[in-house]
C-alpha cells in the first residue's frame, strides 16, 4: 500500500469534453503551422493543463483583428471546414475558432491561407475556458457548436459539452438577439441538447423545435461519414432573449420525437 506524502498537493482532474490526441503533425501541417501560426493563432497564457487558460488571461479582439466588428465563435473548429465557410459568409465579422488539437488547427491554417480568408483567428485551447476568460458577456454575435463528441456511454455523459453549466456560460456571452447554432448526428444527444437548452434561462428555441439545416454550414467529412452510415443530422437554433419568459414557454412545450426523415 502506498500513501500520498502529506506535503504533496492533491491534484483535482477537471472533467473536459474532449480527448487530448497526439499533437504530432505531418509535414504539410508543420509547414502550415510554421508559415501562418504567428499571424493567425492567438497566443494566450496557459493554466496547469496544456489546453487550459490562465485565470487572468484577456484578449482585445478588436486589436487582434485590427478592427471593431461583430464577434463570432466556433467551439471545436476541427480542420476548419465549417469555420472557413462561415467566415466567408460573414466577411464583416471577426471569427474565432477554439480547437485543442494542434494538427487540426494546422490544417485550418492551410485552408485559410489557400482560400485567402483573413477574418479568422484560432486559439489552441479549451473552448469552455475560452468563452469564460476571453469573451466578455453579451458580446457574441453568433456561437457555433457542430458535432461535439456525443460520449455515447452513460458513464461518460458528464463529459458532454452541452450541459447546464456550459449552457448558462454560453448564454451569458451572447448579445441579445444573437444565435447559438448546433448540430449533431446522434439522436439521443440531440434530445439531451434540447432538454438542456430549453431549460436555460435567457435562451429561446428560434424554431420551436428542430431547426432546418443551417444553410451556411457545409457538409464536412465527419458529417458525410455519419450520413453514409445512415444517421440523421439534427440542427438546433437558439436565440438570446431579453428575458427568460420565452425560454420558459419553450420548456413547457413537449419535445416532439424526431421522425428520422431529415437528411442532407
Amino acid at each position: 500500500m502506498s500513501f500520498r506524502p502529506a506535503d504533496r498537493p492533491r491534484i483535482h482532474r477537471e472533467v473536459v469534453s474532449y480527448v487530448r490526441r497526439s499533437a504530432r503533425m505531418n509535414p504539410s501541417q508543420e509547414r502550415a503551422w510554421n508559415g501562418h501560426a504567428d499571424r493567425l493563432v492567438v497566443a494566450v497564457p496557459r493554466g496547469e493543463r496544456s489546453t487550459s487558460i490562465r485565470a487572468d488571461a484577456a484578449v482585445d479582439w478588436s486589436a487582434v483583428f485590427g478592427r471593431a466588428a461583430p464577434l463570432m465563435v466556433e467551439i471545436g473548429s476541427g480542420r476548419g471546414e465549417a469555420l472557413a465557410a462561415l467566415a466567408r459568409a460573414h466577411p464583416d465579422a471577426n471569427v474565432v475558432g477554439f480547437e485543442v488539437f494542434q494538427p487540426a488547427a494546422a490544417s485550418t491554417l492551410s485552408l485559410l491561407a489557400r482560400e485567402g480568408i483573413g477574418n479568422v483567428r484560432l486559439v489552441l485551447a479549451d473552448g469552455v475556458q475560452g468563452l469564460s476568460k476571453l469573451v466578455a458577456p453579451g458580446t457574441l454575435a453568433q456561437l457555433w457548436v457542430f458535432f461535439p463528441d456525443p460520449w455515447h456511454k452513460a458513464r461518460h455523459h458528464k463529459r458532454r459539452l452541452i450541459e447546464p453549466g456550459f449552457a448558462a456560460l454560453a448564454t451569458s456571452r451572447l448579445a441579445l438577439g444573437a444565435h447559438w447554432r448546433l448540430a449533431t448526428d446522434w439522436e439521443e444527444y440531440a434530445l439531451a441538447m434540447r432538454e438542456v437548452l430549453d431549460a436555460t434561462p435567457g435562451l429561446a428555441n428560434a424554431e420551436g423545435g428542430w431547426a432546418p439545416r443551417y444553410a451556411e454550414r457545409p457538409v464536412t467529412k465527419y458529417e458525410a461519414r455519419g450520413l453514409a452510415a445512415g444517421r440523421t443530422v439534427y440542427d438546433l437554433d437558439y436565440v438570446r432573449s431579453p428575458t427568460s419568459a420565452q425560454s420558459d414557454l419553450v420548456v413547457r412545450t413537449p419535445l416532439p420525437e424526431p421522425d428520422g426523415e431529415e437528411s442532407w
